[in-house]
C-alpha cells in the first residue's frame, strides 16, 4: 500500500494540480482508463467545497488531500479544517453507497456531495466540528503504486 499526501492553501486555483495529481496516481495505480474523468471531476468537486468552506471559515488553514493504493482500491481523501456544525453530531459517518439514499440538507451546499456520490465508486464522508473528511474510491490493479 502507497500513500501521497498533498495539501494546499485554500485558493481556487489549486483544486486544478490536485485534480492533476489525482488523475496522475490513478492511472498510475491501475484505474481504467475509463474512469479517470470521474476520479478528475470528482476530486475537484470535493476540493472546491473544501476551498469554500475554508475562505469561509478558515482561510489560513491548509486543505489536505491523502491519495492512497490499498487492495485492489484507489482511495482520495479530502479533509478540511472547517467546521460542520450545523451537521447532526449523532451522524459521525455517512455512507452513500445506496444510490437512493436521501442526503441531508446541509450536505447539499452546492450539490458537490450528490456529484462525487454520482461519480465515485464508494463514497464516505464523516463531518464533525473540526472539519469535514470525503473518502472516495474507485477500483484499481492490484499491482499499486510502485517507485519510479
Amino acid at each position: 500500500m502507497a500513500t501521497v499526501e498533498l495539501t494546499f492553501s485554500a485558493l481556487p486555483a489549486h483544486v486544478r494540480t490536485a485534480r492533476l495529481v489525482a488523475t496522475a496516481i490513478a492511472r498510475r495505480t491501475g484505474v481504467e482508463e475509463s474512469l479517470l474523468d470521474e476520479v478528475r471531476l470528482a476530486v475537484g468537486e470535493a476540493c472546491s467545497r473544501a476551498v469554500e468552506a475554508h475562505r469561509l471559515h478558515c482561510p489560513g488553514e491548509p486543505i489536505r488531500i491523502e491519495l492512497r493504493d490499498d487492495l485492489g482500491r484507489f482511495e482520495v481523501t479530502v479533509t478540511d479544517s472547517a467546521p460542520s456544525d450545523e451537521l447532526e453530531q449523532d451522524r459521525a459517518l455517512l455512507r452513500f453507497d445506496d444510490p437512493l439514499v436521501q442526503l441531508p440538507d446541509a450536505l447539499m451546499s452546492g450539490f458537490g456531495i450528490a456529484v462525487i456520490v454520482g461519480l465515485a465508486d464508494d463514497v464516505q464522508v464523516y463531518p464533525s466540528q473540526k472539519g469535514m473528511r470525503i473518502r472516495m474510491s474507485w477500483p484499481a490493479a492490484t499491482n499499486g503504486l510502485s517507485p519510479a
